[in-house]
C-alpha cells in the first residue's frame, strides 16, 4: 500500500531573497544619484523608471490578464494633461502629479465599465479609439493651444537641482509602490484568477471566478501605473505637446520592451525596460536608424527568442527571482516544481 508523499509548500527562495536585496540596493543607489551625477543623471534615471512602469504595466495587462491594449496612451496622455491643468490652477506641481495618478485610476475604473465587455481585437482597437478621442479633446483646450502645447511652468518655482532631485524621488517612490502592489496582487488569490482568465476565461468562470471584477482590478492597476508614467515624464521634461504624449510610439515602446524581455513575467518586463533604456541612451542620437534598429531587434526576438531574454536567463536560475506562485517540494527530496 502506497503512502502519500509529504510535501513542503513554500514561496520564497534564496534567489528571490537575493533579487529583492539587489532591487533595494538599486533603489537606494537611484535615490542617491542627485549627489553622484547631478541633474543629467537624475533625468535619465527618471526616464528609466518611466520605461519600467510602462513595460511592467502593459505586461500585467497583456501578459498576465490577456488584455492586449494598443491605447494605453489614453492614461499616459490624460495624466500629463491633468498635471498641467491642476498646476495652472495653483496646485503645487508635485501634488498635481500625485493627483493626476489618482485621476488615472479613476479614469481606468470608468473606462473598465464599458471597455471590458469587448473581446480581443475589439478591445485593443477600442482602447486606441478612446486614446485618439482624448487626444482630440485635449487639443480643444485653449490652455494647450492645440499641438503647440504648453509647459509645466509651475516647476520654475524650484531651482533646477531641487526640481531634479524631487522629481527623481517622487518617481522612485511611485514606481516602488506600484511594483510592490503588482507583486502582492499576483501573489494573491486574485493573481491566480488573473492568470486563469488569460488561459481559459470560460473555464475560469465555470469554477466561480468573478471574471469582470478580476479583469477590472488588473485593468485599473495598469491604468494607474501608466498614468504615473505620463505624469512623471511631464515632470521630468516639463513640455506638454499632445502629439508627444498620445502618440502611437509609446505603444510601440511598450510592445518592444515586453517582447524583448519576456511576456508574462515581471522579470521579463524589467529586463526589457533596461534593454530599451540602454539602446536609447547609446543610439538614440541616430534618429531614424535607431528606430530601424529597434524594429530589427524586435523581429529577431520574435523569430528566435519567442519567450524573450527571460526565456534564456530564467531556466538557468535555481528558482524564480520574483516568485508569484508556490514552490512544492518533497520533504525528503530536493526535487521541486512550481505551480
Amino acid at each position: 500500500m502506497s503512502h502519500p508523499v509529504p510535501l513542503n509548500v513554500t514561496r520564497g527562495s534564496t534567489t528571490a531573497h537575493v533579487t529583492f536585496l539587489l532591487l533595494a540596493l538599486a533603489a537606494l543607489g537611484l535615490a542617491a544619484l542627485p549627489w553622484i551625477s547631478g541633474a543629467g543623471g537624475s533625468g535619465r534615471a527618471v526616464a528609466l523608471l518611466v520605461y519600467i512602469l510602462l513595460a511592467v504595466m502593459w505586461n500585467a495587462l497583456a501578459g498576465f490578464a490577456g488584455l492586449v491594449s494598443i491605447g494605453q496612451t489614453l492614461f499616459f496622455g490624460v495624466a500629463a494633461y491633468v498635471t498641467i491643468r491642476l498646476s495652472n490652477a495653483g496646485v503645487d506641481p508635485y501634488l498635481a502629479v500625485i493627483l493626476a495618478i489618482v485621476s488615472g485610476a479613476v479614469l481606468g475604473w470608468l473606462t473598465s465599465l464599458f471597455m471590458l465587455s469587448l473581446k480581443d481585437g475589439e478591445f485593443a482597437i477600442g482602447m486606441w479609439v478612446l486614446s485618439s478621442l482624448a487626444h482630440l479633446c485635449v487639443n480643444l483646450d485653449p490652455l494647450i493651444q492645440g499641438e503647440t502645447g504648453t509647459s509645466l511652468i509651475a516647476l520654475n518655482a524650484y531651482d533646477i537641482e531641487t526640481r531634479n532631485t524631487f522629481t527623481l524621488w517622487v518617481a522612485l517612490a511611485v514606481t516602488v509602490v506600484i511594483l510592490a502592489a503588482l507583486v502582492v496582487l499576483l501573489r494573491s488569490g486574485t493573481g491566480a484568477a488573473i492568470t486563469a482568465l488569460r488561459d481559459d476565461e470560460i473555464g475560469a468562470r465555470s469554477i466561480g471566478i468573478d471574471v469582470m471584477r478580476t479583469k477590472r482590478i488588473v485593468f485599473v492597476l495598469a491604468a494607474t501605473g501608466t498614468a504615473a508614467a505620463g505624469a512623471l515624464w511631464l515632470a521630468s521634461n516639463t513640455t506638454f505637446q499632445p502629439r508627444a504624449y498620445f502618440g502611437v510610439h509609446w505603444t510601440a515602446y511598450m510592445l518592444f520592451m515586453v517582447l524583448v524581455g519576456g511576456l508574462g513575467r515581471v522579470e521579463g518586463a524589467l529586463i526589457g525596460a533596461l534593454v530599451f533604456f540602454l539602446i536609447e541612451t547609446l543610439f538614440g542620437a541616430y534618429g531614424a536608424w535607431y528606430l530601424v534598429g529597434l524594429g530589427g531587434i524586435a523581429v529577431v526576438c520574435a523569430l528566435f527568442f519567442p519567450n524573450g531574454l527571460w526565456g534564456l536567463i530564467g531556466p538557468k536560475l535555481p528558482s524564480d527571482p520574483i516568485p508569484t506562485g508556490y514552490k512544492i517540494s518533497k520533504i525528503h527530496d530536493a526535487s521541486w516544481e512550481e505551480i
